[in-house]
């Protein structure tokens, strides 16, 4: 379907989303154009924080673009759910009049991580400087959390009813840290604002999911090509989208059941599956795959050998780990992303998936590790990933390749000492308390299967 499925003269503005970059054009604004095509009253605002450039680029299409979804037969469709685009610090009047809005009942947020002004303890940081500069001037907003509050404050202030707040960013328990973070804000203002938000405002916990490479010209290129559109910002995603949202919004927030999205009270084992077995198996294709001589996913999985590993890997060592939610299929999942392994039309270099292994591996396999040794089952094919990133640090930092980590330079300094003698060279990871808990590096079977795995992916 190239035309969207509505009048666009029609639409009114529902929703309100902060960071309108590639993820949310090709992502929520997505669900929200399915949803005009039963309610009008679901157009979205899209606010850019700092840059102008989605702006610039998007209004003289009147907010129109086009989705690729890419797959062995790519689709096209024109989104036409952006109805307005404004920039925070050029209209901040603008901004706040939107989520003052009664028509406004809803606000959609991708802003990365950094965007939420969190401390190490996932709490609003105080002393970061856009909240500091938001509690000295706090009718003209600076941070994502300061716009919320003086709209909410706004809202409030003129007898508005409170609205349902939906981070979308992949941000551990995002949106309890999202509610705390503002209401921490509103509190350092007016604590009756505070409890005010508390009692009206809804911030529901949420997982997305869909690889959604850059936009580069080869696709403005197929765009005109096959559309004879001229697109300045099209985007492009893998066929696949997930969606999983807590089922705690407002009575009054969109319908987005209806068109596709998750809506459960286990958002927590929707991110374990995904984190397990999608991330998991990633990480297994990465470090494995680039040890045979393989540059992407898709080279990895027609390689038998390594599609074989990576399925029985997620089927008979990872599922058996996970308690899945009453509404997902894990046999489906699997196989979905297995599909979406092999999709010809991304190009997801594993060495980019094998950036940051230090701070990847902790979450995506040893948990997995840990449950199946407590559970007494067997560890063979879950520890060659990790193994095989041994490996990969090593080689790097004997070709004197520059690894992309936080912990860079203690693992070449570590990969240097590396002999290829299995039980001296795991013992020296295994030391690395901040990959490894030390209660897991002291486990024997656990010590035994490594050095085994190791060893048999000695290079030759």
């Amino acid at each position: 379907m190239l035309r969207p499925a509505y009048e666009r003269s029609n639409l009114r503005i529902g929703v309100v989303h902060f960071g309108p970059g590639a993820f949310h054009r090709a992502h929520q604004a997505y669900y929200f154009d399915a949803l005009l095509g039963k309610d009008a009253s679901w157009a979205i605002s899209a606010v850019s924080l700092r840059s102008p450039g989605v702006r610039d680029a998007l209004k003289p299409q009147d907010g129109l673009y086009t989705l690729a979804a890419l797959d062995r037969r790519t689709e096209f469709r024109i989104i036409g759910a952006i109805k307005e685009l404004l920039v925070a610090p050029e209209e901040p009047e603008a901004v706040l009049a939107r989520l003052a809005s009664p028509e406004v009942r809803a606000v959609t947020i991708t802003v990365t991580e950094k965007g939420y002004c969190l401390n190490a303890g996932g709490e609003l940081d105080l002393a970061h400087p856009d909240v500091v500069r938001d509690l000295a001037r706090p009718d003209l907003p600076c941070s994502l959390i300061g716009w919320l509050v003086e709209g909410l404050r706004r809202r409030r202030q003129s007898g508005i009813a409170g609205l349902t707040v939906i981070s979308c960013d992949n941000l551990v328990d995002n949106g309890a840290r999202l509610g705390r973070a503002v209401v921490r804000l509103a509190a350092e203002r007016d604590t009756a604002l505070a409890s005010w938000i508390e009692a009206e405002v809804r911030f529901p916990r949420t997982m997305v999911d869909s690889i959604t490479p850059a936009t580069e010209d080869a696709l403005r290129a197929r765009v005109q090509a096959e559309l004879g559109l001229e697109d300045t910002w099209p985007i492009q995603r893998e066929a696949f989208t997930q969606w999983v949202v807590q089922d705690a919004m407002r009575a009054d927030g969109p319908d987005l059941s209806s068109v596709g999205v998750t809506i459960t009270d286990d958002v927590t084992g929707y991110e374990r599956a995904k984190l397990r077995l999608l991330n998991g198996a990633h990480s297994t294709l990465a470090y494995c795959g680039l040890l045979a001589g393989h540059e992407t996913v898709a080279r990895a999985m027609a390689d038998p050998a390594l599609a074989r590993l990576v399925e029985t890997l997620m089927r008979d060592d990872i599922a058996p780990t996970l308690t899945p939610p009453r509404e997902l299929d894990l046999d489906g999942y699997i196989q979905a992303i297995l599909n979406r392994f092999r999709n010809p039309e991304i190009r997801h270099n594993l060495s980019q998936i094998a950036w940051d292994g230090s701070q990847k591996l902790p979450f995506r396999i040893l948990g997995t590790v840990r449950d199946a040794l407590a559970a007494g089952r067997p560890l063979d094919r879950l520890v060659l990933p990790l193994a095989a990133w041994m490996q990969f640090v090593r080689g790097a930092a004997h070709r004197g390749v520059p690894l992309v980590d936080p912990l860079a330079e203690r693992l070449a300094a570590l990969g240097r000492a590396c002999t290829g003698i299995a039980a001296e060279d795991v013992h020296r990871f295994l030391a690395l308390d901040a990959v490894f808990p030390p209660e897991l590096a002291a486990a024997q079977r656990f010590r035994t299967a490594m050095e085994k795995a190791y060893a048999e992916l000695q290079p030759s």
